[in-house]
């Protein structure tokens, strides 16, 4: 496990390296590659871990150096796969919702469920959309929404337009941005700033909860 581990932080931290090699090797099957991880991240709760605004930007920037793959192909392909990705996720969740959430475990309890619902009730669309950009969160938020049982509709909705904005915005940020010397030449710093980024709404959330309480 601590190898994998190891293996999936190497792969993240040289990650256009690994994604040149990876373009070379594989070609066109390279869009298969990059929209089975956007799926797995979006619409499997057990593999948060995989780079998702990372290998979007990194995407977009190994596209434009080798020119192997077509980022207006690239755009719409990775959106369909984050999209199937949190309907798995929403689907999954639905259903598990009612036969897991019967009784209340340590580690969650069924009101917690019920307030999931209430919150998405009424920010759902704002939850979804800044979950896009949120690392782990982006991949357990459409599970809660099935289990809180927001209405597909609404769900749907949102979740294509974070979709949209963040498929979209990151590709054509590593496509247009990623050959400039110094985002070339400091790419893992790069990659790491967009994580540090992607976290932050995470740590101020916290700070505010923390401080909150002490206030």
């Amino acid at each position: 496990m601590i190898d994998f581990l190891t293996q999936v932080l190497d792969f993240i931290r040289h990650l256009d390296v690994h994604l040149e090699n990876i373009m070379r090797d594989y070609e066109l099957m390279t869009y298969l590659i990059l929209a089975l991880i956007i799926f797995c991240e979006t619409g499997l709760v057990v593999t948060p871990f995989l780079p998702g605004d990372s290998l979007l930007f990194a995407a977009g920037a190994i596209t434009a150096k080798t020119g192997i793959l077509n980022v207006w192909l690239l755009i719409p392909l990775l959106f369909c796969a984050a999209i199937l990705g949190d309907n798995t996720n929403y689907f999954f969740g639905k259903y598990l919702g009612d036969k897991v959430f019967t009784r209340d475990y340590w580690f969650l309890k069924r009101k917690y469920i019920d307030q999931t619902h209430e919150f998405y009730e009424k920010h759902g669309g704002r939850t979804l959309i800044i979950a896009r950009f949120v690392p782990i969160v982006r991949t357990f938020a459409p599970f809660v929404a099935g289990v809180g049982k927001m209405e597909y509709r609404k769900f749907i909705a949102y979740c294509v337009a974070g979709g949209i904005f963040w498929v979209t915005l990151l590709t054509l940020a590593g496509y247009f941005f990623g050959q400039i010397p110094i985002v070339k030449n400091n790419f893992e710093v790069v990659v790491i700033g967009i994580i540090g980024i992607s976290v932050l709404p995470i740590v101020i959330e916290f700070a505010r909860s923390k401080w909150g309480k002490k206030a």
